[in-house]
């Protein structure tokens, strides 16, 4: 039933776009934006592996799995165009947040560097069809480091999707609310010869003043022995002029081929403080949940709790991140400075981040 809706949806999107296209007027160049992020990461155990010497960088997150080095997260460019309905994005990274973003093609280097590229055509001005590779609408953080007030990323973010490659619509509601539906591949992979396909969604709302926001995502598999469903919930409130909340929660259940389904879940709240247009700070708080096992973090199922303190210093569209972390496993899934397991490490990052 849904691969026929999905075939539907791709026919009405190519012949609305070759039979309708009748307005309106061209614009010449696209709008070109971009962002530049680095950083230096320390974990305070310094810690060597006994066999090879090497730094132990005690991370189990994405993209700052670094020690004791300077780093470049990712430098982008993004240009977007459109012409009477249709319009058309690509968004270029390169780094090691590029990299790892798109980790699911690592035989095809060309498509690495491809963070998002799609097309899109408003058959409506409250329906609106788009096709290609597009950053996930699930979780509360993002791939581009300067949309983020911390600079490293939480559990949640780290294993759950990255981005979807398909066709997907969006319908607006009326008022503050929206709905998307779609079907890509499997989350992450820009091509595959799977047969499996993902059905997404959101449904979005929000108080008329734009001060309460929720998102409520999902995420899951049709067709075939395997399945992953994963429901996924942001609401942000903006209590007064200088203090908001974050709220993320999510979990995910996978059932393998030949097995019982399992399941890992976490829920994180963000304070966010802002006395001034040049300064603010934000602490971070995530509980995640690996009992399980399902994930493989220390090769241990556990729990984590991690809490992050990010003040944020900005001169004009430059943001300054000196950052602290604490991680915290229920059991012993970190080394201390004698490379000994232990439940605990804590982390200094020095971060900058720079868009246009």
């Amino acid at each position: 039933m849904i691969k026929r809706i999905s075939a539907s949806i791709f026919f009405v999107f190519c012949s609305y776009i070759v039979f309708s296209q009748t307005d309106s007027t061209k614009s010449p160049w696209p709008t070109i934006t971009g962002s530049i992020d680095v950083y230096y990461r320390y974990n305070f155990a310094n810690a060597k592996d006994p066999e090879t010497g090497e730094p132990v960088t005690n991370n189990y997150t994405s993209f700052t799995n670094s020690q004791n080095s300077f780093e470049l997260g990712m430098a982008s460019i993004q240009a977007a165009h459109s012409f009477g309905k249709a319009s058309a994005f690509i968004d270029l990274g390169f780094g090691r947040r590029a990299e790892e973003f798109s980790y699911a093609n690592p035989d095809h280097t060309t498509l690495s560097s491809l963070k998002q590229a799609y097309v899109s055509y408003a058959i409506s001005d409250k329906f609106k069809l788009t096709m290609g590779k597009w950053a996930t609408h699930i979780g509360y953080e993002l791939v581009d480091a300067y949309l983020n007030r911390n600079y490293s990323m939480d559990y949640m973010f780290s294993y759950g999707p990255f981005s979807h490659t398909g066709l997907k619509a969006d319908i607006g509601l009326g008022g503050k609310s929206a709905l998307m539906l779609g079907v890509a591949n499997p989350s992450d992979m820009v091509t595959t010869t799977m047969s499996r396909k993902y059905a997404i969604a959101q449904f979005s709302t929000g108080t008329s003043n734009d001060k309460v926001k929720a998102f409520l995502n999902y995420q899951g598999t049709y067709g075939g022995s395997y399945s992953l469903t994963q429901f996924d919930l942001v609401v942000t409130a903006a209590v007064t002029d200088m203090f908001s909340i974050g709220y993320n929660g999510t979990v995910q259940s996978v059932k393998p081929e030949s097995g019982s389904s399992k399941s890992w879940w976490g829920s994180a709240l963000y304070f966010n403080v802002d006395p001034s247009s040049s300064f603010g700070i934000t602490l971070r708080g995530e509980y995640f949940d690996n009992k399980k096992g399902i994930l493989s973090i220390g090769d241990i199922p556990t729990s984590i709790f991690d809490i992050t303190l990010s003040p944020n210093f900005k001169v004009g569209n430059l943001t300054i991140i000196p950052e602290l972390r604490l991680d915290a496993g229920k059991d012993e899934i970190f080394v201390d400075h004698k490379s000994n397991p232990t439940k605990s490490t804590f982390t200094g990052i020095l971060a900058a981040t720079y868009h246009f």
